[in-house]
């Protein structure tokens, strides 16, 4: 078993570049599926959420082609085969592939997608709009058979704005018959990333990054590039362990207006940021305020900082409060948070940060992917030693995390 072991108390010096996003990538890949032709994906994210995706593609009978970030995808001859349990639960976004397989086959068979246990993620909103579009679909035993004589353009209303159903519609929807309206469309920079790769195929989609997506179904789509664009939950980490350990450390390769929920909350409180037109620049803040912070979809506050900055809120003179309101088991951090000596209370869905308080190296655990970045962060500013278990969840989401941070100066290895 693998550990993460940190030495606390190290100033981070010099420059972290961000890769490419995580929750771009893992809908690009599956979105590859709809193009008659071959497309290329630039600057892919070196994380093992990608290994699995690329597994997925392999066993439905694509070629794929890596040159160095690169992935070059051609899958004009698969076979729409269902997908297997022990590959569709290896990650959330394994239901990209029920979406793509619809809207080019008309018909998937697969297993209820896996990913990190963060609260109930349920696929409703997906299959409401699999339904909207003209597909039936059958459930037993965890195995979905969805299917439809034809896709056709639809109103869809989503009852929240989820980023996963988002991209699904699109995705089903591009190959449909007449036209597809999403209201309450989520506004990720993410979905905006997809649009722009299947208008490149050809698709005839306006409004990605607005509450309103049009799509025009086309029977054809070709082959195109695009580029992943930089990850703002990376991004936003690096900036965090700045405000904790940074003496002018560099965040290189970030879109700022992509984190200025984060940016905003950082200045609110005091902290030493420096905002360039493609970079950050960052120092530890001693006397750091609190701030009260809600997670909410973009542009407001992400969800996936929210663990990230609980330990930044440790350092701040006073009372932060938290409120989480996209996934009710996202605290899971906490336990280990105050066992290094934070004062956390959770009140129902809301967090009460009493600070500053000095951290103290513990053994700990990553119960999923923020949470463990939110323990490496812990383990940055801690005296002495920290111990993280589980690190596979951290792996699956941060590029090269291990590398990064020893380049800038943080004393953190991984141990067998």
């Amino acid at each position: 078993m693998r550990n993460l072991v940190i030495e606390g108390g190290h100033l981070l010096e010099g420059t972290i570049t961000v890769g490419g996003a995580k929750n771009g990538a893992v809908a690009l890949i599956p979105a590859a599926l709809l193009s008659d032709e071959i497309v290329t994906i630039d600057n892919i994210p070196n994380i093992s959420d990608i290994d699995a995706l690329v597994e997925i593609l392999e066993y439905l009978g694509a070629k794929v082609q890596f040159e160095g970030n690169k992935i070059r995808i051609d899958s004009r001859n698969i076979q729409n085969k269902e997908i297997p349990e022990s590959i569709s639960t290896k990650l959330r976004a394994s239901y990209y592939f029920m979406a793509a397989l619809l809207g080019k086959f008309k018909k998937v068979v697969m297993y209820f997608p896996g990913g990190c246990n963060i609260g109930k993620r349920p696929i409703d909103q997906t299959l409401k709009a699999f339904s909207e579009l003209g597909a039936t679909i059958i459930e037993e035993d965890n195995k979905y058979t969805i299917f439809a004589e034809e896709i056709v353009g639809n109103n869809i209303y989503l009852d929240m704005p989820s980023v996963g159903a988002t991209i699904n519609a699109l995705l089903t929807a591009v190959k449909a018959k007449g036209r597809t309206i999403i209201e309450n469309a989520a506004k990720e920079p993410e979905i905006v990333n997809v649009a722009t790769f299947l208008n490149n195929m050809g698709a005839k989609i306006t409004g990605a990054g607005t509450s309103r997506i049009i799509i025009d179904g086309v029977t054809n789509l070709k082959g195109s590039y695009i580029e992943v664009i930089p990850d703002r939950i990376e991004a936003g980490t690096y900036i965090l362990a700045g405000v904790l350990m940074g003496n002018n450390l560099k965040i290189a390769n970030v879109i700022p207006r992509h984190i200025e929920a984060l940016t905003m909350k950082l200045k609110q409180m005091g902290a030493s940021i420096k905002i360039n037109k493609d970079s950050i620049i960052v120092s530890k803040t001693n006397q750091l305020k609190p701030v009260s912070i809600k997670t909410l979809g973009y542009p407001g506050f992400p969800t996936d900082l929210q663990q990230p900055m609980t330990v930044v809120l440790c350092m701040a003179s006073g009372q932060s409060k938290i409120e989480e309101t996209i996934y009710e088991n996202r605290f899971q951090n906490v336990v280990y948070l105050n066992k290094m000596g934070a004062s956390i209370k959770i009140e129902k869905n809301v967090l009460k940060i009493n600070g500053p308080t000095p951290l103290l190296g513990q053994d700990v655990e990553s119960t999923d992917l923020r949470a463990g970045a939110c323990m490496i962060l812990a383990g940055l500013v801690a005296k002495g030693k920290t111990r993280i278990t589980k690190i596979e969840h951290i792996l699956r989401g941060y590029e090269n995390i291990v590398e990064k941070l020893q380049a800038v100066g943080a004393k953190i290895e991984i141990k067998e």
